[in-house]
């Protein structure tokens, strides 16, 4: 299903091993439980103008609680940030913002550092996708 979620559940079904309506059951369970968050179409950013990957490192030296709520509440309203992460190591936060260029990458930015006081940004343009995926990779993950 992370191949293709849109997939019939009768071919989920024959390559799983099970018939329909245990596939089914199954896949409601998982979508319960959480292990299943959403099923969702992926766009090609390139295809809609967007052509630009930016990472954003941020360092600050606000460390409380009313700092990161503010930051954290500000940058959720940027749509244009896919992904926040708060790090270890020298770097405090690490953005993945999608921009359609370098320009438009500067409003955005411009947008950031208005939500938080911010010590240092450092902007690294991705210069070629070589790989991306959604799938988590399942291993020797049981598969109950």
């Amino acid at each position: 299903m992370q191949l293709d979620a849109g997939r019939p559940i009768e071919q989920i079904a024959s390559k799983v091993g099970l018939t329909q309506n245990p596939c089914w059951r199954r896949i409601k369970r998982l979508e319960a439980v959480g292990v299943i968050q959403r099923r969702v179409a992926i766009v090609d950013p390139a295809k809609i103008g967007i052509g630009l990957t930016v990472f954003v490192s941020i360092r600050t030296n606000q460390h409380n609680e009313s700092w990161l709520e503010r930051f954290a509440s500000g940058v959720r309203r940027i749509p244009e940030v896919v992904e926040l992460y708060r790090m270890s190591g020298d770097t405090d936060y690490l953005l993945k913002v999608l921009a359609r260029d370098v320009a438009d990458y500067d409003r955005i930015y411009k947008q950031l550092i208005r939500v938080a006081e911010l010590h240092d940004v450092s902007s690294s343009f991705a210069m070629e996708q070589i790989k991306y995926t959604t799938e988590v990779p399942l291993g020797r993950i049981s598969q109950e």
